[in-house]
């Protein structure tokens, strides 16, 4: 096997490098998981929520709704409805970018998984946490925020560390659309240079250390986090 890893110096005809073209992909990569992962925290965290708010039955199917609809169906499948069938639905849409609509079938996708994570986060919590907040006078709205919420994310840090770096690879099906990503960029790359193996080894490479990186990061936010005596079983960060 003759690996030749200088082509990455070479010129792809546009007047940029493949390395410079590579590293633009990886840029591209980390917008579309980060932005996604915004967007599926905060659906994630109030699909789940409602899921487990006492005497709201209306709320609590709502949230169940969500999570059944966005788990169920395929990424893929999600996101060509997003990008070829929204559009002709809502002709507004066709001004949205891809880029967008890529990262909302994502975030939504990976939203209804977090969600299962919140609800048994507080699911799990004593009752006797809510009670508590209930007696210092907290409406419901109040004891999610300062009491079950804070508690039940330290509980579910493990999982969450998990399905960040899930959705980090799960940025890949972007390239199904035409998004500029690693994938793509590997694709076309080795079309065009028939240097596959470089290609696939450097891109793979980049998707290892990507992940690494969130598990480091995920792992730091859980210490930082951490209760003092507390030990969460799973913990990511080893040592606890």
């Amino acid at each position: 096997m003759n690996l030749d890893w200088t082509f990455f110096l070479n010129d792809n005809g546009s007047g940029r490098t493949y390395w410079q073209l590579m590293l633009d992909a990886w840029g591209w990569t980390l917008s579309v998981a980060g932005l996604s992962w915004v967007v599926a925290m905060l659906l994630g965290a109030l699909m789940g929520t409602l899921r487990t708010l006492p005497n709201s039955p209306r709320l609590v199917r709502l949230g169940n709704v969500w999570v059944e609809l966005f788990r169920n169906i395929p990424l893929l499948v999600q996101i060509f409805l997003w990008y070829f069938v929204a559009p002709k639905v809502f002709p507004a849409m066709m001004q949205v970018p891809g880029f967008v609509l890529v990262v909302l079938a994502l975030g939504f996708f990976t939203s209804a998984r977090i969600a299962e994570q919140v609800r048994a986060g507080i699911q799990a919590l004593p009752r006797g946490q809510r009670y508590a907040g209930m007696a210092l006078g907290f409406t419901t709205a109040q004891t999610y925020r300062y009491v079950i919420l804070p508690m039940a994310f330290r509980m579910i840090l493990p999982p969450l560390t998990s399905e960040s770096m899930n959705l980090l690879k799960n940025s890949s099906v972007a390239f199904a659309v035409s998004i500029a990503e690693l994938t793509m960029f590997a694709m076309q790359t080795q079309e065009e240079t028939s240097r596959g193996i470089e290609v696939y080894i450097a891109v793979t490479a980049l998707y290892a250390m990507s992940a690494f990186a969130v598990n480091r990061i995920m792992a730091f936010a859980e210490k930082k986090m951490q209760i003092p005596g507390m030990v969460i079983a799973g913990s990511t960060g080893g040592g606890h």
